[in-house]
Parts: C-alpha cells; structure tokens; sequence
C-alpha cells in the first residue's frame, strides 16, 4: 500500500507550471486531508475541470476551428486555470491570497481577462485586497472556513476591484 504517485510531465514544467504534476494521473490518499477547509471549498472541482481541459488541449492541437463554442470557452478557461496555477520560485502566497484568486477563478472573474494578463490581474488583486480589505484576510486567515458571508465578502471585493481596475 503506498500513500500515492505523482506523474511529472516536462510540457508542464517548460509551460512555467511547478511543480509539473499531471493532475489527472496523480493520485493521493493524503491530498484533500492536507488542505484547509477554505481551500478544499475555494478549489472544489478545479482538478476535474483542469484533466478535462488538458484531454481537450491534446485534441485541439489538431485543429480548433471546428470547435463549437462551449469547447472554446472551455479551452480558453483552462488557459486560464494553468495561469493561476503558476507560481514563482520562492513567492509563496499566504491561505486568504490564495483562496480568494482560486475562489476569484473558480466563480469567473478571470474568465475576461486575457490570458496573459491573468498574473497581473493576480498581483493587482492581492495588493487591492491587503489595502483596501484587509479585515477579510485577517478573517479569512483566522477561520479558514468558506462560510457564505465570507464568500459574498470576497466576491464583493473582486468585483469592486475588477471595476477600478481594466483588465
């Protein structure tokens, strides 16, 4: 009996993703153990939802113009998700940043913001929040659970940012 395998894919790893783990062969027993309630609320789904767009991106290299729409939008949210998912060596986020962008990604907040600009939008996100909303991270921080008025609180302040802010 072992604890779980992880599969590492240099396309990740060339892509900027690191670690360079294939979500959708990986497996653990400890995984959804290890994470705070907040977390296992905020990204609930995203590992599906990322294998399903790494099974399309292999059959869109084919072609995507005979894609219908639905597809594309899937396609181009995954773009998405690979994005937020990047995270620079040595720049760990704390749990409420962390949240928050996920939760932000997860309700589709990002979904109009181009993929290029999505680290922007992140690091624009994470410093709107710690001045303006401060009392959120600190909650968020201190009962790291997704209750219902936090989750309004955040989607709020995303949505408030996203209107001072053009991305």
């Amino acid at each position: 009996i072992t604890d779980g395998q992880i599969f590492l894919e240099s396309d990740l790893f060339n892509s900027g993703i690191r670690p360079a783990i294939n979500v959708g062969l990986s497996v653990s027993r400890v995984g959804s153990a290890a994470q705070t309630k907040i977390m296992k609320s905020a990204s609930s789904g995203l590992k599906g939802e990322h294998a399903q767009f790494r099974e399309l991106q292999a059959f869109a290299q084919f072609g995507t113009s005979d894609l219908d729409a639905a597809t594309r939008r899937q396609l181009e949210r995954g773009l998405r998700v690979n994005e937020v998912l990047k995270q620079g060596q040595f720049q760990p986020l704390d749990l409420a940043e962390e949240s928050i962008v996920i939760l932000a990604l997860k309700e589709g907040f990002l979904d109009d913001v181009a993929v290029e600009k999505v680290g922007d939008f992140e690091a624009g996100l994470r410093s709107y929040l710690s001045s303006n909303h401060p009392e959120l991270m600190q909650k968020i921080e201190a009962e790291r659970v997704l209750s219902d008025e936090i989750a309004e609180q955040i989607r709020s302040a995303v949505k408030s940012f996203k209107d001072t802010v053009p991305y």
